[in-house]
């Protein structure tokens, strides 16, 4: 075991538990967002109450992110000071562009957001949500586009040890850029609706707070319905920006050896690095070269093209990127069976239905997490593709140190992350709206929800 190995593992744990909470954020700013504007439009007040409880949980989610990413950033110098050094003078300006543009709007704005309910009259405070919103999505496009250019570097020249940049334009809008953003975004969204649709069906189930459970369930479920399909889209487009600008990556993902024309898709496979080579394989011809390249006999580069030293850990890369579109998919099914649930008026009824959505609440945040394991073990041997080497990157500290640092960090996080965090979000969900959250049950449907989604079923919990 040496100190590269668990510096990696250590980065890799607390980036684990930071990119949840930011994630979540973002989806809860724009589910606040929608829920408020609609509050605007239609004088409702239903919609507003409802927006001040998701705000509870955002404040609660907000701050852990905060506190989370600061952690990351002391490992940048305590176990990455060679990485800091080299690409210093490229990801440093990003970094610092984020904090410029979108920190200063989410400061500014974030307490009138949340303490100003009473305070400010609606379109101001509509306002600061909306700014809310803008910035979290502007710190979004500021990560991705440092990550992309890791993954992609370009606009920039390795000398004398360290980048320098030639181009500010090609660093920062990157070929790879837009299409991950957006990725990003819509898995953000997705991933917050999912829990939105959980939280709903389990009051339902319970027989609480049954006029705010049918709204929110009715709007998640309707935007996912919408947004499942739009992330298979812009996927597509991620995949295709992969094979072209990290070949080796994609042949990780779909477990190819040998560069080939046709290349199937392998439904199942056993990879084993030191052999070079799968076992039981179940496959379907064509089928990969298909949806990575758009062309039925299209070229995959295979992985015996470079040295092993220089091949992603491919079990990993396939089983995650498997995984992913495996969830990704039956995201697909839920959405669908919603919709026919929905057209037959059974949507908030059907028992089994919220008891599977319940259980798939976090079904999101699992796919954002594979995804991640995809693109960032698939770019391995590389911090920087083809340029830095991960190995090149690290700090010259002992195993004990990173050893000890890592334990600690699993106790803090297990305890604040693990512990309080989930105290306190089950608290929050487990209260429910406050009295004034709760609805009039007189209250006239916004135009996208029918009248019977907002009326109590007093047999509601004998239905299936």
């Amino acid at each position: 075991m040496t100190a590269e190995f668990l510096s990696r593992l250590q980065f890799a744990f607390t980036i684990s538990f930071h990119i949840l909470f930011p994630a979540f954020s973002i989806g809860l700013i724009t589910f606040i967002s929608i829920i408020e504007g609609i509050y605007l439009k239609t004088k409702n007040i239903r919609f507003l109450n409802m927006a001040k409880f998701w705000t509870k949980i955002l404040a609660l989610t907000f701050g852990m992110g905060i506190v989370s990413g600061i952690v990351m950033e002391f490992q940048l110098g305590t176990n990455w000071a060679g990485f800091a050094n080299v690409v210093g003078s490229v990801l440093g300006s990003l970094f610092t562009y984020e904090v410029l543009t979108a920190f200063f709007i989410e400061a500014g704005f974030l307490g009138v957001m949340f303490f100003g309910w009473n305070k400010v009259g609606p379109k101001l405070h509509y306002t600061a949500t909306l700014l809310v919103w803008l910035g979290v999505s502007i710190s979004a496009f500021w990560i991705l586009s440092a990550n992309s250019w890791m993954q992609n570097p370009t606009g920039a020249r390795l000398e004398m040890g360290r980048f320098v940049t030639d181009s500010w334009a090609e660093v920062i809008f990157n070929p790879i850029l837009i299409p991950r953003f957006l990725h990003m975004l819509l898995a953000a969204y997705i991933s917050t609706f999912f829990v939105v649709a959980g939280i709903s069906a389990y009051y339902l189930l319970s027989n609480r707070h049954i006029q705010f459970a049918k709204t929110c369930f009715s709007i998640a479920m309707l935007m996912l319905l919408i947004m499942v399909p739009m992330q298979w889209l812009v996927g597509d487009k991620v995949g295709l920006n992969v094979h072209e600008y990290q070949p080796l990556k994609t042949a990780a993902m779909e477990g190819v050896w040998e560069t080939q024309e046709g290349a199937p898709l392998l439904l199942f496979a056993i990879p084993v690095q030191s052999e070079a080579k799968n076992y039981y394989e179940v496959k379907i011809p064509h089928l990969a070269s298909l949806l990575n390249t758009h062309q039925w006999n299209g070229k995959l580069v295979g992985l015996k093209t470079v040295q092993p030293e220089d091949r992603p850990y491919v079990f990993i890369v396939f089983w995650s990127f498997r995984i992913m579109v495996g969830l990704g998919l039956l995201m697909g099914l839920i959405v669908l069976t919603g919709l026919w649930l929905r057209l037959t008026k059974r949507l908030h009824t059907a028992r089994w239905f919220l008891k599977v959505c319940v259980a798939i609440t976090p079904i999101g945040f699992i796919s954002i997490m594979t995804g991640w394991f995809t693109a960032e073990v698939g770019r391995q041997p590389w911090i920087v593709y083809n340029l830095l080497r991960t190995a090149d990157a690290g700090s010259p500290i002992t195993v004990w140190h990173v050893l000890a640092s890592f334990i600690l960090l699993i106790i803090v996080y297990g305890v604040i992350f693990g512990y309080f965090y989930f105290k306190y979000l089950f608290k929050t969900i487990a209260a429910g709206p406050s009295a004034e959250d709760e609805p009039d049950p007189t209250d006239v449907a916004f135009p996208f929800m029918a009248q019977e989604d907002l009326v109590p079923d007093i047999d509601s919990s004998n239905k299936q």
